[in-house]
């Protein structure tokens, strides 16, 4: 086995997912191809060294189909010899994505890869390729499908987290989110989206809001109160029969954003990256995945961490940065508890619930804001999770070098 080593990453802004969004003009290949120039640029990247690009995508219709990592490889300019792989799993596939990569590298396999995601939520909506879990009676019956939000209510309802307490911490997500834009904490990354032309479309993200407390927030109805009176909290109650109602405490302000956008990491041997001329940023210690259970759903990054702590030899005591998705507030509050973590080192520069979550794109773009804060403040360790649909974790623990 060899060790997998993280030499770079880039990503676009994310934009608002809706048609008036600063990248709904961008197609996803425009800009999966805006970041594989910029990247090949940026290390001056002979890019014949590359022996694979693995790319995650939740969505894979339309444009977003037909092995996009292929087609953006080939439209980038990129040497015909470097090969391009499209994979699902979920909210995960980011993540997952850069997980890959490794494992192809630790194999020995392959020297230099390429991972990331992409996601045109304004153009191709969350669930619009359908899937069994969605639209087959029996499975829905069968697995007791509820949907996201109402999972995260049911978290809630069952770890005592209050609508203040969401509220609180997607405010907070907001400021840290805000604070860390101002101060360009994210100017390193981030690679402003042209049109063909050469119009800027979009530089910076783009849905956090400032001005956002738990006082403005609180005038927003919940979310998820009418889908569970058709039927759905009664699905849920049927399985967590200690409780007698779900108390529906998310909504639009304390649940991910809706958004575009893309990233990728660069991933290597470090035989490969000094054939390349780089050097190493930080070391993959360790990779996980787990399933877990289908209607509450969202519960999966504890077990994920635990699975890759255990990996690594190492206690949640000795990670000192976090990222842990914010699918919902809910999500990083109980992964938190569960740990015994300080939110003080979760998610220091805000998260989706602030900057938006491009579903097959978010995971490579936490673990990317994570490799940067863990330099900028002289750190060593962190580790990135994510809850899955349909019940699954994932956890990739990184260590600078």
């Amino acid at each position: 086995m060899f060790d997998a080593y993280l030499y770079d990453h880039v990503r676009t802004p994310r934009g608002k997912g809706k048609k008036d969004g600063g990248l709904h003009q961008a197609s996803p290949v425009w800009l999966l191809r805006t970041l594989l120039q910029s990247l090949q640029q940026r290390l001056r990247l002979d890019t014949a060294r590359v022996d694979d690009v693995v790319l995650g995508c939740v969505t894979p219709l339309g444009e977003q189909g037909a092995d996009i990592a292929s087609t953006a490889v080939l439209d980038a300019g990129w040497a015909q010899t470097v090969a391009g792989l499209t994979q699902s799993r979920f909210c995960a596939s980011g993540l997952e994505s850069v997980n890959l990569a490794a494992a192809k590298v630790a194999s020995g396999f392959e020297q230099l890869v390429v991972a990331g995601g992409v996601e045109a939520m304004s153009r191709w909506p969350m669930g619009s390729d359908g899937g069994a879990w969605f639209m087959d009676p029996r499975v829905n019956q069968a697995l007791g499908f509820i949907p996201q939000g109402i999972s995260a209510d049911l978290i809630a309802t069952l770890e005592g987290f209050s609508r203040a307490d969401v509220d609180a911490y997607a405010s907070e997500s907001h400021r840290r989110a805000a604070a860390a834009r101002e101060a360009g904490l994210f100017t390193r990354s981030v690679v402003p989206v042209h049109d063909i032309a050469g119009l800027l479309l979009l530089a910076q993200d783009e849905t956090i809001r400032p001005a956002t407390t738990p006082e403005t927030l609180a005038r927003l109805e919940p979310s998820f109160a009418m889908m569970g009176g058709m039927g759905f909290d009664a699905t849920a109650l049927r399985k967590y029969t200690t409780l007698e109602r779900i108390d529906h405490v998310h909504h639009a302000g304390n649940s991910s954003g809706i958004v575009d956008g893309a990233a990728l990491l660069l991933v290597g041997s470090k035989a490969g990256g000094a054939a390349a001329g780089l050097r190493p940023r930080a070391r993959i210690r360790a990779a996980a995945v787990i399933g877990s259970e289908p209607t509450i759903m969202l519960t999966g990054p504890t077990p994920a961490c635990q699975k890759a702590l255990k990996q690594a030899g190492m206690a949640a005591s000795d990670i000192d940065l976090w990222e842990i998705n914010e699918a919902f507030a809910v999500v990083p509050m109980k992964t938190a508890r569960d740990l015994g973590l300080s939110l003080d080192k979760v998610n220091v520069n805000g998260g989706a619930i602030a900057l938006g979550h491009p579903l097959g794109a978010t995971g490579a773009i936490i673990l990317g804001t994570l490799l940067d804060e863990l330099e900028r403040r002289d750190l060593s360790t962190g580790c990135a999770t994510l809850c899955v649909g349909g019940g699954m974790g994932i956890a990739t623990i990184i260590e600078r070098v």
